[in-house]
């Protein structure tokens, strides 16, 4: 028998969150105690805001049902594994829909997690290669982990960063929000060494090192930081507005094309028109588009057209050889 109530809710609510319907007297055995100390365990879990429903009769008994909150959660060992690995895997891959959420959630995970769990976590993430269709450089989850606690925490975060020509720093900084674009994770921050903000790479970040100095936030020369982000990225690089139309809808298109290349529009003779700006070089664009899977012509602008057409011919003629340097198997 169970003696120590807090104990014993926690192993109710281990109990109820499995999903089936549970009999008071089955709950009443596996705890040791009376039918009558269930009803009022069960109670007290309402009073926590755990949404139990119970159904009279022989057969009836007690569940967990959604409710209007997210109340706590209980799980076993094989749960918090399988969910730490999950998150690491798309948090280390800035995959689309994947975002900062996801990552304070791997944060206050790993947090909690016992020292044996985590060491269950870190070999089985090194025993695994996750095959990612995300086009961005990886990102170690440890790095972005103690990112977003820093931000969590409001806590200054001291870091080594090397620059897109390869010079490196060390940085001072105050954490303001991580930031994903679906191809990379990004950290917008207020860099105390340079009195300014400033986006970081996550990628390029290493030792990354909560000060335990704290911090009021500042407030953000632009409303939200995917909006700095995105303002950022424009002062630093060109960029240029492509338009390209697809036979297709724009709903099956939108299904296969990434979030951050824009979002496709039908077009009143049917198919659709995918018109947006990037600062990518058009010959990664012009692939991007192939790797789709759908006709396509290109609209403009006349350097992304003669890409395209560049990339086509050097195709053709890549499947006009065979092994031998003959014609390919099949061909004419």
């Amino acid at each position: 028998m169970t003696t120590d109530t807090p104990a014993r809710l926690l192993q109710l609510l281990s109990l109820l969150q499995t999903p089936r319907e549970w009999p008071g007297g089955e709950l009443a055995d596996r705890l040791g105690v009376s039918r009558r100390t269930v009803r009022r365990d069960i109670d007290r879990l309402r009073e926590l805001g755990y949404p139990v429903q119970a159904t009279m009769g022989s057969d009836g008994g007690y569940r967990l049902v959604a409710g209007k909150a997210m109340p706590p959660l209980v799980l076993d060992d094989e749960e918090a594994v399988a969910i730490a690995v999950g998150l690491r895997a798309g948090a280390g891959h800035a995959i689309e829909g994947v975002d900062e959420a996801s990552v304070r959630a791997l944060a206050k995970l790993e947090q909690v997690l016992p020292a044996r769990l985590r060491h269950r976590v870190s070999t089985l993430q090194a025993a695994t290669t996750p095959l990612t269709s995300g086009d961005g450089a990886s990102v170690t989850p440890e790095t972005l982990t103690v990112m977003a606690s820093a931000v969590a925490g409001r806590e200054r975060l001291r870091f080594a960063y090397r620059a897109g020509d390869g010079t490196g720093t060390r940085r001072l900084a105050e954490p303001y929000r991580l930031v994903s674009t679906g191809r990379r994770w990004y950290l917008v921050a207020y860099d105390l060494d340079r009195a300014d903000w400033r986006t970081f790479r996550v990628d390029r970040v290493s030792e990354p090192f909560p000060t335990g100095a704290r911090f009021a936030p500042r407030e953000l020369p632009t409303g939200s930081a995917a909006e700095y982000l995105r303002h950022s990225m424009q002062r630093r690089q060109e960029t240029y507005t492509f338009a390209v139309t697809f036979p297709e809808s724009a709903e099956t298109v939108a299904a296969r094309l990434p979030g951050w290349l824009g979002t496709p529009e039908p077009l009143p003779e049917g198919g659709c028109r995918l018109r947006a700006t990037v600062g990518d070089r058009v010959e990664w664009l012009a692939v991007r588009l192939a790797t789709l899977g759908f006709e396509f012509t290109v609209r403009e602008p006349q350097e992304l057209v003669e890409c395209v057409r560049a990339l086509g011919a050097r195709m053709t003629r890549a499947a006009g050889a065979g092994p031998e340097g003959g014609a390919a198997e099949g061909g004419a």
